[in-house]
Parts: C-alpha cells; structure tokens; sequence
C-alpha cells in the first residue's frame, strides 16, 4: 500500500466512524426530544390536575363556610326565639304589676 492509499484508507475509516457517531447522536437527540414531549404533556395534564384539585378544595372552603353559616344561623334563630321568649316574659311581669 502506498502512503496515498493508507492516507485514503485512513480517512475513510475516521469518516465512518464519523458518520457512526453522528448517527448515535441523531437517535440521541431523538430520544432527548421525545422525552421533553413527554415531559411537557406531563406538566400540562398535572397542571390540569392540580387546577382541579384547586377548585374542588375552593369549593369545598365555600360549602364548608355555608355550612359553618347555616349552623351559625339556626344557633342565632335559637337565640333569638329565647329573646323573644323572655321579652314576652318581662312584658307579662310588667302587664301584670300594672293591674
């Protein structure tokens, strides 16, 4: 072989293991690529999930809060009915003293 030809040869095999190497970085990116998609579509569904889950606790605080102020309300209608009562109490104590 003459140093041309073992130049050529030389040149040749380096530029296949060229081409080798950037057909496993192509399939690398590749594979990088495909993962970020996934990746993002990840994020996307969980951030669809954590703004639902945001607004069922929301409404759970809401109704939590209704239920505190229905509560709230029947002990104030309880209070106020015995008010009443012993306002009509006085006032029959005071009818009765005036007669």
């Amino acid at each position: 072989m003459t140093p041309n030809e073992k130049t050529i040869a030389n040149f040749e095999t380096r530029l296949r293991q060229m081409i080798l190497r950037f057909q496993e970085l192509k399939k690398e990116n590749q594979e990088l690529y495909a993962m970020v998609d996934k990746n993002e579509q990840d994020i996307k569904q969980l951030q669809a999930k954590l703004d639902q889950e945001q607004q069922n606790y929301n409404s759970l605080k809401m109704a939590k809060m209704i239920e505190i102020t229905d509560g709230d309300l029947d002990g104030a209608k309880e209070r106020l009915s015995k008010l009443i009562r012993d306002v009509n109490k006085c006032i029959a104590i005071l009818s009765d003293q005036e007669q």
